[in-house]
């Protein structure tokens, strides 16, 4: 580890002294440090027990540090920083071991007792330099191969026992999100269709994105650790091991990812195979002292690199300018998914960023610990708002269905026994229904599910995105069948509320069919075995009903009643 760490864990040891005997319970995926258990940068002082109850209080810019550990396959990895205004921060130091500690996951399913001791170790370490910079809170996160490893769960019982951290394992999805929101916050993205790619040591995690808003994640088994293991070698440059480990990649991206629903115009590349690929074309152009960080690379320097790599014994490749030592045995591996990748998804132009998931972790940490609460409704319309005006340009449109969706509902609600909670959903997925537009007009429907599905509104669960995607999804085109994945996901009961929300949602849209907003209210009575709305507007809005009529089966289906829908026609004034 770098002098800095040795320093600060010696801090650690010395500055901490009582107080790391505190005891406190930390919350879910976070540790108490130092004996400072807290979320919110707020929360200033503790009660130290060796020391009567003494309550001590800590500076402004204490109160705000945090640290991240990332467990990877390849290397574990520390970042200790200190929150700023505005969701940044000041990097107060950085660490990385190289314990390869997915080496063996590949091969044998386990995480081998080598790579377990030298983890431990390396986290002991980390926590200890964490403590020495008085980290308010400490979250550690492992990946691929903890969270592949059938002794991944012992591993982290492990963890927990000998070095008093507990390891949240996150999922492929989530890595993806970590690596996006760092990508989001390092380049500019507006007007752009990107792909970002975050190559770990076994998994790489694919994000389609227009602009900042996901259109697609995938997850991969396509790790430059786990090839190489698999591959029985470091030196896969014979042709026929070459040619075999390109065909293994190719067929796995096949069956792993889709093709982007649009014409890339670059791809942001995330982790240690990317910086590496810059740093070693940096110093064959003598370019060393440039940072890495936003460094361009074309599909042919890929190419050209790789072709000269897997050329070389591993010695030469360990020796190469640029090269990072502890990365020559798998940089073959790592070079030869960024060059399928490209090929795939067609495009030529590679952005690196220096930072990724540890950066998105930080990041979320700092936004859950703002004192703005994520709960406040005012807050979520307000980002329902710039959601659906940032892609659709149908806000008018999107704000009178909502309004029509609510009303239609208020008025169902006790004759069908719906869910009250259930009107907020139909009210967002009406919203956001069309922001599948920024993709495209054709199956913009299905866009808009992905779209908002990998949104992050403030204060709704996921599990109440997934609704409400799902009602956007249907607000046209197919009716919901099990044989479309993400309705098949959802529980018997919420399949029923995907459905007669969509069906309440077609109505609406109907009565907005002229895209002018000339209904101000609709009535709805519910006799005789069927449902009657009656459309109140100033002049007979004939387009409007005729729109509604043509989208009310699925609500017959639905609902297992026919519905009619008239004009009411306002009261003539009396002549005086």
């Amino acid at each position: 580890m770098s002098g800095t760490g040795e320093a600060a864990a010696e801090l650690g040891m010395l500055a901490v002294g009582r107080i790391s005997a505190a005891t406190a319970v930390a919350p879910a995926g976070y540790h108490a440090v130092a004996g400072v258990t807290a979320r919110r940068p707020r929360n200033r002082s503790f009660q130290d027990p060796m020391d009567g109850g003494k309550q001590i209080y800590l500076s402004a810019d204490l109160a705000s540090r945090m640290a991240a550990i990332d467990i990877g396959s390849n290397s574990v990895r520390l970042i200790v920083a200190e929150a700023l205004r505005g969701g940044n921060y000041r990097i107060l130091d950085e660490e990385r071991e190289p314990t390869r500690l997915g080496r063996s996951v590949g091969t044998s399913g386990l995480l081998d007792e080598e790579s377990i001791e030298a983890t431990l170790a390396a986290l002991d370490a980390f926590k200890k330099i964490a403590a020495g910079f008085q980290a308010i809170s400490l979250r550690t996160i492992a990946t691929c191969a903890v969270r592949e490893a059938t002794n991944g769960p012992a591993f982290c019982r492990r963890v927990r026992d000998e070095v008093g951290l507990e390891v949240e394992v996150i999922t492929g999805e989530q890595e993806a999100r970590f690596a996006f929101s760092s990508v989001q916050h390092a380049f500019d993205l507006e007007g752009k269709n990107v792909i970002v790619a975050d190559i770990g040591g076994g998994s790489t995690e694919i994000v389609f994105a227009t602009g900042e808003l996901i259109e697609a994640i995938y997850s991969t088994p396509l790790g430059a650790v786990r090839l190489t293991e698999l591959s029985g070698s470091a030196d896969p440059g014979t042709p026929d091991g070459f040619s075999k480990l390109e065909k293994q990649i190719g067929t796995i991206l096949k069956k792993s990812a889709a093709k982007p629903p649009f014409a890339p115009h670059f791809m942001v590349g995330c982790g240690g195979t990317f910086t590496t690929l810059a740093e070693v074309v940096l110093a064959a152009k003598r370019r060393s002292d440039q940072p890495v960080g936003g460094f361009k690379v074309s599909h042919a320097e890929v190419r050209h690199l790789l072709d000269r790599l897997r050329k070389l014994p591993l010695r030469s490749r360990r020796s190469l300018a640029g090269m990072t030592p502890d990365r020559a045995d798998i940089i073959v591996a790592g070079l030869a998914i960024v060059d399928a990748m490209m090929r795939r998804f067609r495009v030529n132009t590679l952005l690196v960023h220096s930072r990724g998931v540890r950066d998105g972790l930080l990041r979320e940490m700092i936004r859950e610990a703002s004192d703005i609460s994520a709960a406040d409704p005012q807050a979520r319309q307000e980002a329902v708002d710039r959601f659906a005006e940032a892609c659709s340009g149908e806000a008018e449109h999107g704000r009178q269905v909502a309004t029509l969706a609510g009303r239609i509902f208020e008025q169902l609600a006790e004759p069908f026994g719906l869910r009250p909670g259930d009107r907020e959903l139909v009210e967002i997925a009406a919203r956001l229904q069309d922001v599948g537009y920024v993709i495209s007009y054709e199956q913009h429907h299905k866009h808009s599910y992905h779209l908002i599905r990998n949104s992050q509104l403030p204060g709704l669960r996921l599990h109440d995105l997934e609704l409400v995607a799902n009602i956007a999804r249907y607000h046209r085109g197919a009716y919901p069948k099990r044989k479309h994945a993400p309705f098949s996901r959802l529980s018997e009961e919420d399949r029923q509320r995907v459905q007669q929300l969509a069906g309440i949602l077609r109505l609406a849209g109907g009565l907005d069919r002229s895209r002018s907003q000339q209904v101000r209210d609709v009535l709805v009575g519910v006799a005789e075995g069927r449902v009657l709305l009656e459309v109140v507007a100033k002049e007979e809005p004939q387009v409007d009903i005729w729109g509604a009529e043509r989208r009310r089966e699925l609500f017959e289906k639905v609902f297992r009643m026919p519905v009619t829908i008239r004009w009411a026609q306002p009261v003539a004034a009396e002549s005086s």
